[in-house]
């Protein structure tokens, strides 16, 4: 089972503002690509568009803190760790360092709540449901050590 993911990006041009840094709901997107990586690196996928999505996980709650610019080019590290499980939702935290050029800098620090979720697709309806078992089989909440890496954090 698993808590806690990392991958790594360069930032793209796109990404920054006339500042010449990270815009700020990027630091979001960033979210989103670690939560997928996260799933597919348990073989198991974000949403079933198998023809239509009839299942998801929407997010219900999104926040960051900024803590340092990003910029161009600059290489980051973003770390996800599964905080909290309930029976319908997932509770993430996520720290984006930058590693390159040194030295390394905390940038921001998230949190991400995502629902499972089906949808009828005659009807429109979306309705919680449980985290389906061969999901929740794979993930496990973090523990309290790897928690206090995210909970000390300014």
């Amino acid at each position: 089972m698993a808590y806690e993911f990392k991958m790594r990006r360069i930032i793209e041009f796109v990404e920054t503002d006339m500042a010449g840094i990270v815009h700020f709901s990027n630091f979001f997107r960033f979210m989103e690509s670690v939560e997928t990586a996260f799933f597919r690196s348990l073989g198991c996928e974000i949403c079933y568009p198998k023809p239509v999505p009839t299942s998801g996980l929407p997010r219900v709650h999104a926040e960051c803190d900024y803590l340092y610019p990003l910029r161009f080019e600059d290489e980051i590290e973003i770390h996800l760790i599964v905080r909290e499980i309930s029976e319908k939702s997932i509770t993430y935290n996520l720290l984006f360092n930058r590693v390159a050029p040194s030295p390394v800098q905390i940038a921001a620090k998230g949190k991400l709540i995502v629902a499972f979720v089906s949808y009828d697709p005659v009807s429109g309806v979306i309705k919680s449901e449980p985290i389906p078992s061969g999901i929740r089989s794979k993930i496990e909440v973090a523990p309290p050590s790897r928690l206090d890496l995210f909970d000390n954090i300014p």
